[in-house]
């Protein structure tokens, strides 16, 4: 486990990420492999840096996510086999032994992370859900609640039913900027349109949005 010691810091960011090479399949009839892979990583790189200034830690199962993550300043939180769910919950306990009270949980794949250390203020529970209503972007958690994650379809109304069984307070933030992840080819296509420039992927970020391939 690499990165900058997070003790006493109140609150981190974790951002959980796949392997470079596997990930976006869906968006195949629009990229080839090269190209999702390095969409990737520079939508990764763009959360990530949409930390600061929390730290931040990345949950992975990937030697080139690790090695990329340390370079990013990142601690890397090793979850081999233990699927999203069990990955997050993971980096969520690894981040509360090093002093984080309050975990933001983002989602690699969003264009146009920004704003994620304002999340991390209050108490209970906040959602940032997808454009759609039906998944979890951004999920702000008290690091020691026993939170149960439950990512995938419909993944917002189940984070809801766990905050209440918790009974922990509920906020969900509304976001144009956070609830554009980058699944289906649609998601691409509507991230080029919002983009104020056309860049190759891994070119660079700029006023808070990634580069998405043109």
């Amino acid at each position: 486990m690499t990165g900058r010691d997070l003790l006493g810091e109140p609150a981190a960011v974790l951002v959980p990420v796949k392997s470079f090479a596997s990930a976006k399949l869906r968006l195949a009839p629009a990229l080839g492999a090269g190209e999702r892979a390095r969409l990737a990583r520079s939508l990764a790189t763009g959360v990530v840096r949409a930390a600061s200034p929390l730290p931040v830690a990345v949950a992975c199962d990937d030697e080139e996510v690790a090695t990329w993550a340390a370079g990013e300043g990142a601690a890397v939180c090793w979850t081999p086999g233990l699927g999203l769910n069990g990955a997050v919950a993971a980096g969520v306990t690894f981040l509360a032994e090093r002093g984080a009270t309050r975990v933001v949980v983002a989602h690699g794949d969003l264009p146009f992370a920004t704003g994620l250390a304002a999340l991390a203020t209050g108490e209970g529970v906040t959602l940032v859900p997808d454009r759609h209503e039906r998944g979890t972007n951004v999920c702000v958690v008290p690091s020691r609640a026993g939170f149960a994650f439950a990512y995938g379809p419909g993944s917002f109304l189940r984070h809801q039913a766990e905050a209440a069984r918790l009974g922990l307070a509920l906020t969900v933030v509304r976001s144009a900027a956070l609830g554009l992840d980058v699944d289906e080819p649609e998601d691409l296509a509507l991230a080029r349109r919002r983009s104020s420039a056309a860049l190759p992927a891994g070119t660079g970020h700029g006023r808070g949005a990634t580069a998405v391939p043109a």
